[in-house]
């Protein structure tokens, strides 16, 4: 992994240099949740990242060793990205945020089942989810 400054030891902190941005949320989001694995992908979603600040998180991500770049077989000149052992190791924590916001705001339709799959089964939907990319 590239050595990358932090400010301080503490455990927190160094989840919050790694992942504490939105746009690396986003991107870890659509990728752990969405399936999305293609810099357009990205670009396309709702949220509406600007190409240099994609293509910046995407290389912070990389350096992080959450994702790795590999060849795309539909495109011999393109990549796309993939979730490393290390990104994976993030799903629970995206599981607890899904369940921390249903408590305070309404869930979208297409969330709706992860929210229910969360409450009643939560080691069974990380589960799920991890199993896509092993």
């Amino acid at each position: 992994m590239a050595e990358c400054e932090l400010r301080s030891d503490c455990p927190i902190n160094y989840v919050s240099e790694v992942i504490g941005d939105k746009w690396s949320l986003v991107i870890l989001r659509d990728m752990l949740l969405e399936g999305k694995t293609r810099y357009g992908e990205f670009l396309a979603s709702e949220e509406g990242i600007a190409t240099n600040i994609l293509a910046s998180r995407l290389r912070m991500l990389e350096d992080w060793e959450l994702i790795t770049r590999v060849p795309d077989p539909d495109y011999p000149t393109k990549h796309r990205y993939a979730i490393t052992e290390r990104g994976l190791d993030l799903v629970p924590l995206f599981v607890e945020m899904i369940l921390w916001t249903a408590k305070y705001r309404p869930i979208p339709d297409e969330r709706l089942e992860d929210v229910r799959r969360a409450r009643k089964d939560k080691d069974g939907l990380i589960r799920d989810i991890r199993s896509q990319f092993v």
